[in-house]
């Protein structure tokens, strides 16, 4: 089996890129960016500037510079490799010794599955963190969370969202308030629902035949990867979220300008998930030209 973590970076290899450039069983692909410094890996695959633009120019035009959705030409690279599972993390999460070694993905496993009448679900008001939320969670179902309804079944994983210790993976208004340090329960996963929920770009392990659809869409914000997870849900993926495998030591942000990058979503996501109940393609009507543009692009290279 071949496995890829993909991941962006503007900084030097990071403790947790060495890691994951000595991960038995797995080969490493860093897209960089044109901040990001001189580059080396001992085992991995770097793609600077040049490279991605040699893969593909108009893509890289439509995707622009200076953003995480480079992390695109990565899944491209995995796609080429002819990768059976592709892991999108961050170069902040730092993996447990166990990380990666016990792949849920491709398998049919027993989950506390929730059930809900909602439009989405929040997996992480599930956790031992109830007062958190989960970033990309419509904010207006924040009060009618209800996780009463639960049974152990059997299903078949598509993508494994691997939750993180440490600074979780929360909206710049959750984090404003509660600055949180987490450490979740490992006893209470997996874990999964009947609605839509969102998972992320970080410690995320996504079956190759998702890439055509799985596409982290520039020019909407810290909604890139959410909306890629709703998308993709409602075109039949089936997540499970799955104990911590790392640790995250977040890099530098700033609370305020994540917050108005995530302001598409507390704006739209609520409808999204509504549109998406009775139309699987309802992401497209809220998506700006570029965006569609750059997805279409993508999904070329998949013909």
């Amino acid at each position: 089996m071949t496995n890829v973590i993909v991941t962006t970076t503007i900084n030097p290899p990071t403790e947790a890129v060495q890691r994951f450039d000595n991960m038995p069983g797995w080969h490493l692909v860093v897209i960089g960016d044109r901040k990001t410094p001189a580059y080396h890996l001992d085992n991995g695959t770097y793609l600077g500037p040049a490279d991605q633009e040699a893969l593909d120019k108009d893509l890289s035009d439509l995707i622009g510079w200076n953003c995480i959705q480079r992390r695109n030409f990565g899944l491209l690279v995995a796609h080429q490799m002819g990768a059976e599972v592709v892991a999108v993390v961050d170069d902040d999460n730092i993996p447990y010794d166990d990380w990666g070694s016990d792949l849920l993905v491709g398998r049919e496993v027993e989950v506390n599955l929730f059930t809900t009448d909602l439009p989405a679900f929040d997996p992480v008001g599930a956790t031992n963190h109830p007062n958190l939320w989960h970033r990309g969670y419509p904010l207006q179902l924040l009060p009618r969370r209800d996780y009463s309804s639960c049974r152990r079944e059997r299903v078949h994983v598509d993508v494994q969202a691997d939750f993180w210790d440490g600074d979780p993976d929360i909206d710049a208004i959750c984090r404003m308030q509660f600055a949180p340090d987490c450490k979740f329960d490992a006893s209470l996963f997996p874990l999964a629902s009947n609605a839509l929920s969102p998972f992320n770009s970080q410690n995320t392990f996504i079956a190759a035949h998702l890439l055509k659809d799985y596409f982290l869409f520039p020019h909407v914000g810290r909604m890139d990867d959410i909306w890629a997870a709703y998308h993709v849900e409602r075109r039949g993926a089936r997540v499970v979220y799955a104990k911590p495998s790392v640790v995250q030591e977040r890099n530098p942000h700033d609370l305020v300008v994540d917050m108005k990058r995530e302001y598409l979503g507390y704006e739209h996501n609520l409808a999204l998930v509504e549109a998406l109940q009775s139309d699987p393609d309802a992401l497209f009507g809220f998506l700006p030209d570029e965006a569609m543009k750059a997805f279409q692009r993508y999904q070329s290279h998949f013909s």
